[in-house]
């Protein structure tokens, strides 16, 4: 079971993959877990784009800049923290509701800045 965890874990590593999180539904899913997440903004992009977690979950971000200042915002979940350069901001929430929710930055900084976004998967408990 190690090894297999840790192959996929490789597997995901080199295959380039900017999806972080559930890799899929668990054989027998034991309920709510904190699930971390270290999410780095820069020009224009979120590293990574997409994050995955389950119905009940504890979602812990770390989130970082590379350059300027930029936002992590989630309108659903009423969500929006600003990070500046140099700064970590760490923050959580429980992932209530099932669905793709689009994060983005809403700085106005640079018009790159409108481009940014990812997708917060939450998948329903199975």
């Amino acid at each position: 079971m190690i090894l297999r965890t840790w192959l996929a874990g490789t597997l995901l590593v080199l295959s380039g993959a900017a999806t972080v999180g559930v890799a899929g539904p668990p054989a027998e899913h034991q309920g709510p877990a904190e699930r971390p997440f270290s999410l780095v903004a820069r020009r224009y992009t979120f590293s990574p784009a997409r994050l995955e977690v389950f119905e009940g979950d504890l979602v812990r971000i770390e989130l970082r800049t590379a350059d300027i200042a930029h936002s992590f915002t989630v309108d659903d979940y009423r969500i929006s923290k600003r990070v500046s350069p140099g700064q970590v901001v760490t923050f959580e929430f429980r992932a209530e509701r099932p669905g793709t929710f689009r994060f983005y930055c809403e700085l106005k900084a640079e018009d790159g800045c409108r481009q940014m976004h990812g997708d917060l998967v939450v998948k329903p408990v199975p």
